[in-house]
């Protein structure tokens, strides 16, 4: 299944430095890996956002496509992240992935955890 709209949106930052980061892992040029986005329990706000690469699609997956980059979540992770941008950073004030989620009632200063 693809999924269109309220998908899981991916900034120009965060698509190269995915890209960046498969190639640096060997699996770039390997069409059947894909960014796996999840959310578990855990961090200082209840709710923690999980990055990973993956090959295989399970069968209540929800998959994206957006700015040129295949997206992957269960359905489960996939209730919290609706509209969610997933975006990169690398200033001073901190640096790596972080979400825009509407979604979210509060977050962490980290930014790392969240609540609904």
């Amino acid at each position: 299944m693809t999924a269109t709209d309220n998908g899981i949106l991916v900034s120009d930052k965060a698509k190269n430095k995915v890209l960046k980061l498969m190639e640096e892992a060997g699996i770039a040029n390997n069409a059947d890996y894909f960014l796996r986005v999840g959310v578990v329990g855990g961090g200082c706000s209840g709710l923690s956002y999980k990055l990973d690469f993956d090959n295989e699609t399970k069968p209540m997956d929800q998959v994206f496509e957006h700015n040129g980059l295949k997206v992957v979540t269960d359905l489960k992770s996939f209730l919290y992240l609706v509209n969610t941008e997933l975006d990169f950073s690398d200033g001073l004030n901190g640096k790596g992935f972080y979400f825009s989620n509407p979604n979210a009632s509060r977050s962490c200063g980290c930014g790392e955890s969240f609540a609904v």
